[in-house]
């Protein structure tokens, strides 16, 4: 039996009956990285209903995503560790084929969504992991854990991480709160908790 997935906590909004600061944040998505063809699902279905956070919220998310001097492996990487994480069903749904289409292994990607330790992944991929896993367990990273990253990616490259890792802790509770699912005929990723 499919698990039973909680109803999301606000409408999807219209295209047709959004309001000019509705429309202004869809134009504005539209017009970056993402492109033209972006519906309003996940957590810019969310942000329509508060347009003046998503206009804010959304080109730290463009830079994140495009922009930042990580490879797309390993920004999508960290995406999916935050995914799991968080169980974010959508944050998956969403990012676990980006991740394979930037490089990252099946198996890799498995062992993230068991909540496994990814041992056959790419020393930089394990380093992400562990640091991920600090992080948002002891709400600090160790020296150790630390310096093993920065040596693989640099200073820059390291606060951009930290940043990335940051804006998808927002999506997460943005997709957690309201209850944002992939679509009805997607399998969910994780168990809900009940």
């Amino acid at each position: 039996m499919p698990a039973k997935r909680p109803a999301p906590r606000l409408p999807v909004l219209e295209e047709s009956k959004l309001d000019t600061a509705q429309r202004a944040l869809m134009d504005a998505i539209r017009s970056g990285p993402r492109g033209a063809a972006m519906t309003p699902r996940g957590p810019f279905a969310v942000w329509l209903h508060a347009p003046e956070f998503g206009q804010v919220a959304q080109p730290v998310g463009g830079f994140c995503r495009y922009q930042t001097t990580l490879p797309a492996r390993l920004s999508e990487f960290a995406i999916l560790c935050t995914a799991r994480l968080w169980r974010a069903q959508y944050e998956w749904f969403a990012h676990a084929p980006l991740a394979e289409k930037g490089g990252v292994k099946a198996k890799t990607i498995a062992d993230v969504k068991a909540g496994r330790m990814p041992k056959s992944a790419p020393k930089d991929e394990r380093a992400i992991y562990e640091f991920v896993q600090e992080l948002y367990k002891k709400k600090r990273v160790s020296d150790r854990t630390y310096k093993k990253l920065n040596t693989l990616i640099g200073d820059k490259a390291t606060v951009e991480l930290v940043g990335l890792l940051g804006y998808y802790v927002m999506i997460s509770f943005t997709l957690n709160v309201f209850q944002m699912m992939p679509p009805a005929d997607q399998k969910l990723a994780f168990a809900e908790p009940k």
